[in-house]
């Protein structure tokens, strides 16, 4: 079993050691005289908790940039279908390459993954030290759509990271996948003890759709469908009103909010006042990159603080509680014993560098890490217990 030993790193205000033994916290006021396999110093650094990406499609990076300035239906159908049928899984290695160490120099430890080439990503995810939910993706008529023998390989497939892969079921939305095969997904999830991930309420058209083909809003249809529950993460959740953010509320579904990716895309503004009004269990993701052109964590929490400023009120999403919203919102939907710094808590981290400019002066270290940071201030992230990047 490792241990890593940070000395005198910035904690709660406090210069404080830290020492982690196998994949906890065992301590985070060590003696200064504690012994561990590995000691970093932490002078001149601070100690948060690391990210969690609750909806990334990882392997777009390879399409960074391609078919900017669309809206969604046009980008999907013009540009990111054809592309993806063209894929390799050599092309997927490499995109979730990519993926894995953008996310792990920009501070993110877990990333819920809706994508292709299921065996590649389990390769490179357990090459990284991330941890990850990968998704086993249903998008009827595409190429790479998955089908029911992947559940078999879920019966025998062993974890080659002693606990940081986990899967989804990951129906793409409610216009590309129908209603009788929803219901037989959910089931098959339920019965495999799965959390359900799909995209939801995403753009106008989408739901003027949707009430068109079954007479009723995304929310209240998928509720119809017996899908809403705890064990459900949905995307997106733009054009939700206020009786759909009870019923979200109700259920306990786990929301997750791409500011960047819907600014692009033009998809529309979340609607933060019924969702926090009601409730609502919220999460924030990156969505890909070919849609929000980064899978910066850090970032996204920015956009979503200033978003609800202009559209809401200044005072109704702190600094604070965004980070909530993308470490221990995400940690507690998965079941994950991390996404807080504590004792007994599983060791992730990030080690932020107090002597970077754009976090000077300090008054607030949380409110600089949303506002004012960007990656040149990470100088270290912790996963499971191991230090998987040092800049």
């Amino acid at each position: 079993m490792g241990s890593i030993l940070i000395k005198n790193i910035l904690l709660d205000g406090q210069p404080r050691n830290v020492l982690i033994e196998g994949k906890r916290f065992k301590s985070l006021s060590a003696a200064a005289g504690a012994v561990a396999q590995t000691v970093i110093d932490g002078t001149g650094k601070a100690l948060l908790p690391g990210l969690y990406n609750m909806h990334t499609h990882a392997a777009m990076t390879l399409m960074r940039g391609y078919g900017d300035d669309t809206p969604l239906e046009r980008w999907l159908e013009d540009y990111i279908w054809p592309y993806e049928a063209q894929l390799s899984s050599e092309d997927f290695h490499r995109g979730y390459e990519l993926a894995n160490r953008e996310m792990a120099e920009t501070g993110t430890v877990f990333f819920n993954d809706m994508y292709f080439s299921l065996e590649e990503a389990i390769d490179v995810v357990a090459k990284s030290g991330l941890r990850a939910a990968l998704g086993l993706v249903v998008l009827d008529g595409h190429t790479h759509s998955i089908g029911p023998e992947v559940l078999d390989f879920l019966k025998t497939w062993k974890d080659p990271t002693g606990g940081r892969i986990r899967f989804t079921l990951a129906p793409h939305s409610i216009y590309t996948v129908s209603g009788a095969k929803l219901v037989r997904i959910a089931r098959a999830a339920r019965e495999n003890g799965l959390p359900i991930h799909m995209h939801l309420a995403e753009t106008r058209t989408e739901v003027s759709n949707c009430i068109r083909d079954h007479g009723m809003r995304p929310v209240a249809y998928l509720d119809s469908l017996g899908l809403l529950g705890p064990d459900i993460i949905l995307a997106h959740c733009v054009h939700v009103n206020e009786e759909e953010a009870d019923i979200l509320a109700e259920r306990q579904v786990t929301i997750v909010h791409c500011p960047c990716s819907n600014m692009k895309l033009g998809s529309g503004i979340f609607p933060y006042e019924h969702l926090i009004k009601a409730g609502c269990r919220i999460t924030l993701g990156t969505d890909g990159a070919s849609s929000s052109n980064n899978l910066d964590l850090r970032e996204a929490m920015k956009f979503a603080a200033l978003l609800s400023k202009v559209s809401a009120s200044p005072d109704l999403l702190s600094a604070s509680a965004v980070l909530e919203w993308a470490t221990v919102r995400a940690a507690e939907a998965f079941g994950i014993d991390g996404g807080v710094i504590a004792e007994g808590k599983l060791a992730d981290g990030i080690l932020v560098d107090l002597n970077n400019v754009k976090m000077q002066p300090c008054y607030n270290l949380v409110s600089n890490f949303v506002y004012s940071a960007d990656s040149s201030c990470i100088a270290g992230v912790l996963c499971d217990g191991k230090l998987i990047y040092q800049r």
